[in-house]
């Protein structure tokens, strides 16, 4: 059975700084690529991050790029993502995806298996 599993998210100030970090097991296929989401309310799913098996190839989304950093540690079946400079926008439901091939992807239906989602309140 796979297991993606959230952790690290939180309430945090305006121009603070929160890391997200993901666990997947389970999957049969070993080298996975991997995502993270947002969706606020009332909002669709915003592609955040996304990181190739190696490490070596990331994806950012617009809205995030320079201030958010994702990185794994293949060891430990991990990902990370390093959120900084934090805005008021950036609230919502972060959500780890899981796809079975080593490529990232930066639509949500390239992704088969999903975490239940790790919520990030910014305030101002």
């Amino acid at each position: 059975q796979v297991h993606v599993v959230e952790s690290g998210g939180g309430l945090v100030q305006a121009g603070g700084s929160l890391r997200l970090s993901c666990a997947a097991s389970g999957l049969t296929f070993s080298r996975p690529a991997m995502g993270w989401f947002r969706q606020a309310p009332g909002k669709e799913r915003e592609f955040v991050a996304a990181i190739s098996w190696s490490g070596s190839t990331t994806y950012y989304g617009d809205s995030v790029k320079g201030r958010f950093t994702i990185s794994r540690d293949n060891a430990k079946n991990t990902v990370i993502l390093q959120m900084n400079s934090l805005k008021p926008e950036d609230t919502a439901v972060y959500y780890c995806a899981a796809r079975s091939t080593v490529l990232p992807a930066t639509t949500a239906r390239d992704y088969a298996y999903w975490g239940q989602g790790a919520q990030v309140t910014v305030s101002s």
